[in-house]
């Protein structure tokens, strides 16, 4: 697909997706930031911009839950007690350590840009292969059937923080 088209096909996906703002996923995650990692299952629903995250560890059998309602952030199930915050990444990074880009990867793990300058590669068929935002590197390696067609392998890395979602099951757009 020559590129001028592919942009064309981004621009119209993009709001296909913007147009549908609930929307949810469950799979797997794997968080990493120099030689610190973890991997679980997760659980992401989106409300416009509210959203509900539950992060789970099988094997340590620990589990977060990181939700903004209003504007306003909190995190359970982490050491130490609950936590509550503005930004989800600051507070976040704050609790764990982990550095997670939550409002752009609400974006980017539907094969959207976020807010901001981004540049994108497309594969043959016009879809996203790799975007650059922000610092960081997002790279799609698998995209479902579905219209508008939505990744299922979506990793992302800036630096020595990686994040790796792997969609086993789309809900909604």
């Amino acid at each position: 697909m020559p590129a001028a088209d592919a942009k064309a096909a981004q621009v119209a996906r993009e709001a296909s997706l913007a147009a549908a703002t609930d929307w949810s996923f469950s799979g797997r995650v794997a968080l990493s930031r120099g030689a610190d990692g973890g991997s679980g299952h997760i659980e992401w629903h989106q409300h416009g911009d509210d959203f509900e995250i539950v992060l789970a560890a099988p094997i340590t059998r620990q589990s977060w839950r990181i939700e903004r309602q209003a504007g306003r952030v909190r995190i359970d199930g982490i050491e130490g007690g609950p936590r509550e915050g503005d930004d989800a990444e600051a507070l976040l990074l704050a609790a764990t350590g982990w550095r997670v880009p939550v409002d752009s990867l609400a974006d980017w793990v539907r094969g959207a840009r976020a807010t901001g300058a981004a540049s994108i590669a497309y594969d043959g068929n016009g879809l996203p292969l790799r975007m650059e935002q922000d610092g960081w590197v997002i790279d799609y390696r698998g995209w479902d059937a579905a219209t508008p067609s939505r990744p299922v392998k979506v990793f992302a890395k800036q630096g020595d923080a990686s994040v790796k979602l792997v969609v086993e099951r789309w809900d909604s757009p």
